[in-house]
């Protein structure tokens, strides 16, 4: 969420900024001055009757006579300089509950090293790793490789839940569970995260703050409150969500930082407005798991942190032996609260492209303001330095589906069968390669 104080006062400038996502959010910012304006206007007001009403309060005190009519026209005033201080109250309140709700529907300006543009068009490819594989046949997707193999099952999955789900089998089973274990251990032996275990459940008040509410509300499965739960519960869309909220409401210190967390947890997602997308396969679906890497960090900290925790997830693809690049998106192709962030797009030869397995985002204190995320900077001997809000970072460290599709595809041999990269094998007892059965 945007400051109140820095839109009001470079209206124009944020205006401009938002600008570069493709609109720029003209009516809700000149809506948040506007409220802003009338909120200072019932602050003051309400300020004047205090006043006002302490110094009737003290003269009415001085009144001997408490039966006299000099005493109750005192009384009538007190009474009536309280009513008309309520009303100015309840308008304040009004009004920040309005801004509140606009500032929650504005996104986060891009960063200006963001390239311009609208769409994945304008996205700059900044880095690319390994080489496509040469192959003397036509490669299969992992669908049908996954089918013939007898790992990938969708017709089971369609009957029991619906489109966009699989059933995995033997080896695609354990390919699934030995990916999420080999990268979350590098991420947590080798590049120092703590490993963590969340609840797929969780409050509207962690979707806040990650920015999933209210814009994405149609993105997530929802399980109504009932008599002995007063409030509603969602399925993490990622674990993004539980992780970046474990401090909410906290006061860290500067010794504590950063924090640096992952977590393998299944996602689920409505996949709402994507019908008719990508419905063949594992690449969109309703169910899937997926390692996810967060930091909380000084906001000094941020750009370097946001190039190593991209990093990190890189090192995930390489160890592999996967075929991918980097891309940085435009202003227009990024999430409502990133500020920053680098696609990690893997080769897929089966479909003959790139697609995405990682996005790595910087989200500066976007997410940390309505996520009341906040540290205490070390004072320096200067006497207790004020709080500040955190900085927030997030990855896909990866996307376990995906990585195993693009292992299908990218490992698959002319017969039909599928290597299992090196460094998988110690989590796959020792398998060097899935065959048909």
């Amino acid at each position: 969420m945007l400051d109140l104080r820095y839109v009001v006062e470079n209206l124009e400038a944020v205006r401009a900024r938002l600008g570069r996502r493709g609109t720029a959010y003209s009516a809700s910012l000149d809506a948040v001055a506007a409220l802003a304006q009338k909120r200072r206007e019932a602050i003051m007001a309400s300020e004047k009757l205090a006043k006002e009403l302490n110094d009737a309060t003290a003269a009415m005190a001085k009144i001997a006579d408490k039966k006299s009519a000099e005493f109750t026209a005192a009384r009538e005033k007190n009474r009536a300089l309280g009513d008309e201080r309520k009303k100015f109250e309840k308008d304040q309140a009004e009004a920040e509950l309005e801004i509140s709700d606009l500032l929650l529907s504005i996104p986060n300006e891009p960063a200006q090293n963001v390239p311009d543009g609208f769409d994945e068009n304008s996205n700059v490819v900044v880095k690319t790793w390994g080489e496509a594989r040469k192959m003397d046949f036509a490669p299969k997707d992992h669908h049908d490789l996954g089918t013939a193999l007898g790992i990938l099952d969708f017709e089971r999955s369609g009957r029991l839940s619906g489109p966009r789900f699989a059933v995995l089998f033997r080896e695609g089973a354990m390919l699934e569970r030995a990916l999420a274990n080999f990268m979350v251990d590098v991420h947590a032996q080798e590049h120092g995260y703590t490993e963590v275990y969340v609840p797929y459940l969780v409050k509207d008040s962690a979707l806040y703050g990650t920015g999933n509410l209210p814009k994405f509300g149609d993105q997530l499965f929802k399980i109504a409150g009932t008599d002995e739960r007063s409030y509603d519960l969602y399925l993490i869309p990622t674990a993004e969500v539980p992780v970046t909220n474990l401090h909410g409401e906290e006061l860290l210190t500067e010794d504590e930082l950063p924090k640096k967390y992952v977590a393998c947890t299944p996602c689920f997602r409505a996949e709402a407005g994507a019908a008719g997308r990508d419905t063949r396969g594992m690449i969109r679906q309703h169910q899937f798991d997926k390692v996810e890497v967060v930091q909380l960090v000084r906001p000094e900290d941020s750009d370097a942190a946001h190039e190593a925790l991209t990093r990190h997830a890189e090192t995930i693809l390489e160890k592999l032996g996967l075929h991918y690049r980097r891309s940085l998106l435009c202003a227009g192709d990024m999430g409502f609260s990133a500020k920053k962030t680098y696609d990690l797009e893997v080769w897929l030869p089966g479909q003959g492209r790139f697609r995405e397995i990682s996005s790595c985002s910087n989200f500066g204190d976007f997410q940390a303001r309505r996520a009341a995320l906040r540290y205490r900077p070390s004072d320096e001997g200067k006497g207790k330095a004020k709080p500040r809000l955190l900085h927030t970072l997030n990855g896909s460290a990866l996307a376990v589906g995906r990585t195993l599709v693009a292992i299908l595809e990218q490992y698959q041999q002319e017969d039909g069968s599928v290597i299992v990269p090196e460094v998988l094998r110690p989590y796959c007892r020792g398998l060097e390669k899935i065959t048909r059965r």
